[in-house]
């Protein structure tokens, strides 16, 4: 069950779930930082910052966000795109922790176990009401009359959901006005969407819908926004430059080089175009090209950790590895959580094929863990790492633990029955191993 602020059927979006099972996720240090940013005020006077709710960023165009669990916040990274301002994205966040706050979840559970067992009965009773009238010769009733009741069952549950969006709605408000923030962005947000949603839903029925019709929840969320104090109050320039970084950055990863060219022609010489024109230029593998034009963007903002960080990564990827390190040591100084950063560093070590640079990489991915404690990625290199020592047996514990967090059951099983083997029995890594051996299913993500 997910409840999300994009209309349409009571399931995850559509492209949401990939061919294993798991969700297509983007991770990105610079991106989930200004999420973060964004969400914290808002969770805090929601009631929610002791759940260590995250927000989790879909590889998937299409506008939705929504929750199925009371510890993430899902958006796809079209949302981002689509959002023109901060306080947008602020907004959907708000809307989306009305639903954690009000305890839909939990209720929407109790809801359609309830429904389950009306539907049942009303099966039952469709059934027997028709082998009645099929004794009797009536042929009156038949297969719409069982299925009536079933329907009606339905429609209760969607009115019921288009109910938890009106308080999702109003809840965001409360939120947003308690931290000082606009509703406009959340009003003129919706607005696009109904207006892009209009010709669609023109016919559609308003009872079988799982949200209210676009034009109506705009005008009554229009209403009550507008009696905010901070209606008028515009993002920062500030943070509006890195919202525009940040949607700069995915249409450079995600979109085609001529689409890029399109959306930031040479004409463009804000920040933000150049940013997803110097992405742009080392994904087409011109490195010379992209540093320079990286260089210039470090020049502009010497303090900015993910330009460093991006210098990086074109070195690396690049095939420069032992150039990459020097960006990637700046941009982990400066980041304000730098796990991803540093796992990205410990591999631009591991690539020098050095030994002498295996205790660095493995001490900067001991303190990534910390963060990120089921980040295969992380576990690969420092089983890299351990290996380049000789330490077999960590080697193994680790490459178990980096099919574990994949799913790889079967692997991860093998690897730490052999980690076990030649770990000292009873120490605690020696017990990890056997936690994994004995492991019947993924371990679930808090």
């Amino acid at each position: 069950m997910a409840l999300a602020l994009a209309g349409g059927s009571i399931s995850a979006p559509a492209g949401a779930q990939s061919s294993d099972g798991g969700i297509p996720l983007i991770r990105d240090a610079e991106i989930e930082q200004l999420l973060r940013d964004y969400a914290t005020p808002i969770l805090r006077t929601a009631g929610l910052a002791k759940q260590n709710v995250k927000v989790v960023i879909i590889n998937d165009l299409g506008f939705n966000a929504f929750v199925m669990d009371g510890q993430h916040i899902f958006i796809n990274a079209g949302a981002l795109m689509d959002a023109k301002t901060p306080n947008e994205i602020i907004g959907v966040l708000s809307h989306e922790s009305g639903h954690l706050a009000g305890g839909h979840l939990s209720r929407m559970r109790e809801r359609l176990a309830a429904a389950q067992t009306q539907s049942i009965v009303a099966l039952l009773l469709g059934i027997g009401a028709a082998v009645a009238t099929s004794r009797s010769g009536d042929a009156g009733t038949g297969i719409g009359g069982i299925m009536a009741p079933q329907e009606a069952i339905r429609r209760s549950l969607l009115a019921y959901v288009r109910t938890q969006e009106d308080q999702a709605d109003h809840a965001a408000l409360k939120f947003l006005n308690a931290t000082g923030q606009s509703p406009k962005g959340m009003v003129d947000l919706f607005k696009r969407l109904s207006d892009e949603s209009l010709f669609a839903a023109r016919d559609a029925s308003p009872y079988l819908q799982t949200h209210p019709l676009p034009a109506d929840r705009v005008a009554t969320l229009e209403v009550a926004a507008k009696a905010s104090p901070y209606w008028s109050k515009a993002d920062s320039p500030e943070l509006q430059l890195r919202h525009d970084l940040m949607r700069a950055k995915i249409a450079a990863f995600l979109d085609r080089g001529d689409t890029i060219a399109r959306r930031y022609p040479l004409s463009d010489a804000s920040l933000a175009a150049r940013y997803a024109r110097a992405i742009a230029t080392y994904r087409r593998s011109d490195l010379p090209k992209a540093l320079t034009q990286i260089d210039a963007l470090i020049q502009a903002q010497p303090a900015n950790p993910y330009f460093h960080e991006l210098k990086g990564q074109a070195l690396l990827e690049g095939g420069h590895p032992a150039e990459a390190i020097a960006p990637l040591r700046r941009a982990v100084q400066l980041a304000p959580r730098p796990a991803l950063i540093q796992i990205m560093l410990a591999q631009a070590l591991n690539a020098t094929n050095s030994g002498k640079t295996s205790e660095e990489a493995i001490g900067l991915l001991r303190t990534a863990l910390t963060q990120e404690p089921e980040a295969p990625d992380a576990y690969v290199q420092i089983a890299m790492a351990y290996g380049r020592k000789g330490d077999l047996a960590q080697a193994d514990l680790a490459s178990a633990e980096a099919a574990f967090y994949r799913g790889d059951l079967k692997a991860a099983e093998l690897l730490a029955t052999r980690a076990k083997g030649r770990l000292p029995i009873g120490s605690p890594s020696w017990i990890r191993a056997d936690d994994i051996v004995s492991a019947k299913q993924k371990p679930k993500t808090n």
